[in-house]
């Protein structure tokens, strides 16, 4: 197992997926402006990856119609790795013909989750990764292609989830064509010792195209979990701003990972993230803002940072608090 002690060097990185995974999850629909000035300012705190929505169509999820746009502007932000989310050739021709840095595949390692999902077989899929492959080759396009096992502890509708069904399909979208593999507790059923077992294998098996961790805290579990990852040696996750977010098609799913509370997790612990909390932290009452009707998340926003935390970033952060960073 590896220590954290052991980790070099001790960075992490945090991939912002609020304006995709969050915003398609909940009922308002966010103005473009408003996005906009969400992507900056993340930009401004210090996050450099940022999925800023999914080309699916606009009847199936209004609230992400605007991602050719949205991927436009967030290109112009130097050193911004811009990705966005595909179900589909569809999707992967528009984010290749966007410029997109990356393009997430989801596949379901439950075959019932992947019917109501994708209404695809998992391997209707892999085989899908590798007609998208082929289209990215022949535009001579160098948007890579990250495919995403998502029920990878489990599902709601299905129940029990083999890990060696996880591993060979993540083992499949690798053949097919996928550049990098990231697993996803898409319903919240993980625990510190099934992700640190999980994980240690699928490292094993892709090594650095392993890529990403994406938990849910659905049962209060999910900065738990990105601990037994980083023991696995694991540096990379997903989170939402205030934890929005969850899946349309798994019940009870919701709550991802803040992601002011999981970079003062790996901030505390040592880990540079490159983020700004205090920053963050103002962002994140601006959301709260533009989303009064909806259920925020997270811990950090109404405790703040302790006085033990670095001076700097202490201050920061009682300067947000009393411009009201709330929900």
């Amino acid at each position: 197992m590896t220590r954290l002690t052991e980790l070099a060097p001790r960075r992490a990185v945090i991939r912002e997926v609020g304006l995709r995974d969050g915003l398609q999850s909940i009922a308002t629909i966010l103005p473009t402006a408003a996005k906009r000035e969400w992507i900056q300012a993340a930009y401004a705190a210090g996050q450099r990856e940022i999925e800023v929505g999914s080309f699916v169509p606009a009847k199936r999820l209004p609230q992400l119609a605007d991602t050719a746009e949205l991927v436009d502007f967030a290109r112009s932000l130097p050193g911004l790795l811009v990705s966005v989310l595909v179900p589909n050739l569809r999707g992967a021709e528009n984010a290749i013909a966007s410029g997109a840095d990356l393009m997430l595949v989801p596949l379901s390692a439950s075959h019932a989750h992947s019917l109501a999902n994708l209404r695809k077989t998992p391997g209707e899929v892999v085989a899908e990764v590798a007609r998208i492959r082929a289209a990215r080759d022949a535009a001579g396009s160098r948007t890579l292609i990250e495919g995403g096992v998502g029920t990878a502890f489990g599902c709601t509708i299905q129940g029990y989830v083999d890990p060696d069904e996880v591993l060979r399909l993540m083992q499949a979208l690798l053949d097919a064509g996928a550049d990098r593999v990231s697993l996803a507790d898409t319903v919240g059923y993980a625990d510190p010792a099934m992700v640190r077992s999980l994980f240690e294998r699928a490292s094993a098996t892709a090594g650095e195209r392993f890529w990403c961790g994406h938990f849910h805290d659905t049962r209060g579990l999910g900065l738990a979990n990105v601990y037994a990852a980083l023991e696995a040696g694991v540096t990379r996750f997903d989170a939402c701003l205030a934890g929005i977010g969850g899946c349309p098609h798994a019940p009870g799913a919701s709550g991802n990972v803040a992601t002011e509370d999981l970079a003062f997790l790996l901030e505390s612990m040592g880990f540079e993230t490159g983020i700004d909390i205090g920053r963050l932290l103002a962002l994140r009452a601006r959301v709260a803002g533009w989303l009064t009707d909806e259920t925020l998340h997270g811990t950090l926003w109404r405790a703040g940072l302790p006085k033990t935390f670095p001076a700097s970033l202490a201050d920061a952060a009682t300067a947000t608090e009393t411009t009201g960073a709330s929900a």
